[in-house]
């Protein structure tokens, strides 16, 4: 018996790191998985990886999470089978820019509060009443160690991560009583994509955060996904912190020369 065997995850952000580890995961436990992301090519490659890894069904979808009539178009009206969402996880998100506030670019700010929180809304409040009605699901936001800590130049970017785990600690208020679970969980240093979408594409500058250090992996994150996904319905991890051992704080972080 798969621990999440039957079950529907939901997951934004699924086309690369942590969102595509999770739906690799989360697949392996028994899950089917609602697969969103924008780049069309790389949900189908996944979708039918995982399918024929894990036996179990995918449903790829194309969508920006920033557009909310897209997001209520595709979420919105699922097929039946795939309407009750048991577990919804909150992964896409992005850094752009890391610059001092005076000098920071509009563009990038609006990209980063539209993804990180109006897009995170956006899903949550088309999914989140099903699981109401039923009774029963599971939210996990995946948040960031800037969501605790602020770090220099990183001004916006770690507003946006406070406040998704202000609206993580919300829901766990609003929700109480409902039967849905609410999850934050907060990583430290990541290597994924993450740095090269922040530094617009250069290589060689994203490659530079993790030298002379051991960053997590999408997957280690993953695995921390899971563990609170699968615990018993009456037990609720609201609140996670994982880092790299080499990193002890936003700004601390030990490398090997």
């Amino acid at each position: 018996m798969r621990p999440l065997g039957g079950m529907i995850t939901l997951i934004t952000g699924a086309t690369s790191g942590i969102g595509q580890a999770c739906a690799e995961l989360f697949a392996d436990a028994g899950s089917d998985i609602i697969a969103v992301g924008r780049r069309t090519e790389r949900l189908e490659s996944l979708a039918c990886s995982i399918e024929q890894k894990s036996g179990v069904r995918v449903l790829p979808i194309t969508c920006d999470v920033r557009n909310r009539q897209a997001v209520q178009d595709a979420l919105g009206h699922l097929p039946q089978k795939w309407q009750p969402v048991d577990i919804l996880l909150n992964n896409a998100g992005l850094a752009r820019g890391l610059a001092p506030i005076y000098q920071g670019s509009f563009d990038d700010w609006d990209e980063m509060v539209q993804t990180n929180l109006v897009g995170l809304l956006n899903v949550l409040r088309v999914v989140l009443p099903g699981m109401v009605e039923r009774q029963k699901g599971t939210v996990i936001n995946i948040s960031s160690i800037a969501g605790r800590e602020v770090y220099p130049n990183g001004n916006v970017y770690c507003a946006t991560k406070h406040a998704v785990r202000a609206l993580s600690q919300a829901m766990q208020l609003d929700l109480c009583g409902s039967g849905v679970r609410v999850t934050n969980i907060d990583p430290g240093m990541v290597e994924t994509e993450f740095s090269l979408v922040r530094f617009h594409g250069n290589t060689e500058r994203a490659a530079s955060v993790y030298t002379g250090m051991t960053p997590l992996t999408g997957h280690d994150v993953a695995e921390v996904a899971l563990f609170c996904a699968t615990r018993p319905p009456h037990v609720s991890i609201h609140d996670v912190l994982v880092m790299p051992r080499d990193q002890a704080s936003t700004t601390l972080v030990h490398r090997r020369t």
